[in-house]
């Protein structure tokens, strides 16, 4: 891999990570269009890590509170209802990653050959955009974080584990559901992606502590890539938050049917 090839996969991935439009899918593709043959697995890996650096400079702030929360819940001193709203919610990101986890353990040699399989994403698409316009027919929700259940956050998960297949959008399936249940956008949203960090974390650690002596490692690319997923996914995430604000997430349904039919197209020629 050369390094404007990683610089292009590198934006395209931060662009489209927080973008209801599959990231993984659009890597898929952009891999197949570079003719870059071999999965990319790890580089992929990499290059999440740099958009969970785009979660944590929007999101630290909430991060930090239901991790203290938590911690102070664990022995018996969280006190104040803000306190124990964090520390909830912080049981149901917990309970929200374990589907992630199971289908990530379960199922990971089919899910790394979904990863270089461009006909495939082009099928996920379509259920991706099916998801992101049934989502924008339901009126918007008031239920706030202290209204959520712990059944809110086991479906949220199942979806999230369902976006680990290239193709179907983390962001558009999670926040599609979370509006389905009535959730308020804003919040809908903020679940979302505290949801991606442990599960953009743990895929770190399980995969890099799993791969193969002698896996070459392309130190330039993978940095050039990183970095460039950091910095246009700060971008994306903030103009996503204003787009779930403004209720217009079924433009991104007819963008993911067109691309459907391209990767369709590109799959058939190929």
């Amino acid at each position: 891999m050369n390094w404007d090839q990683a610089l292009g996969l590198g934006i395209l991935q931060g662009l489209t990570e927080f973008l209801p439009v599959s990231s993984s899918g659009h890597l898929v593709l952009g891999q197949t269009a570079l003719g870059l043959k071999e999965s990319q697995l790890l580089f992929d890996i990499l290059l999440h890590m740099g958009t969970l650096v785009a979660v944590l400079f929007i999101y630290g702030s909430d991060v930090w509170r239901i991790l203290r929360a938590w911690a102070l819940s664990l022995i018996g001193k969280a006190e104040d209802e803000e306190d124990r709203i964090s520390a909830r919610s912080g049981w149901f990101l917990l309970l929200g990653s374990v589907p992630a986890a199971l289908v990530g353990v379960l199922f990971e040699s089919f899910i790394e050959a979904a990863f270089g399989n461009p006909r495939l994403v082009a099928y996920t698409l379509v259920v991706t955009g099916l998801l992101l316009w049934f989502s924008t027919r339901r009126s918007s929700g008031e239920r706030e974080e202290e209204e959520m259940t712990w059944k809110d956050a086991i479906l949220i998960g199942l979806l999230q584990a369902l976006a680990i297949v290239p193709g179907i959008s983390r962001s558009g399936a999670t926040i599609a559901m979370a509006l389905l249940l009535g959730i308020e956008r804003e919040q809908a949203a903020r679940f979302s992606f505290l949801l991606s960090v442990p599960a953009i974390a743990g895929a770190f650690v399980l995969k890099t502590a799993t791969l193969p002596a002698g896996t070459p490692v392309y130190l330039l690319p993978y940095v050039i890539g990183t970095v460039a997923a950091a910095v246009t996914g700060l971008f994306a995430l903030r103009w996503l938050l204003r787009i779930v604000r403004e209720g217009q997430l079924r433009g991104f349904a007819y963008y993911c049917w067109a691309l459907a039919i391209a990767a369709f197209y590109l799959t058939w020629i190929r």
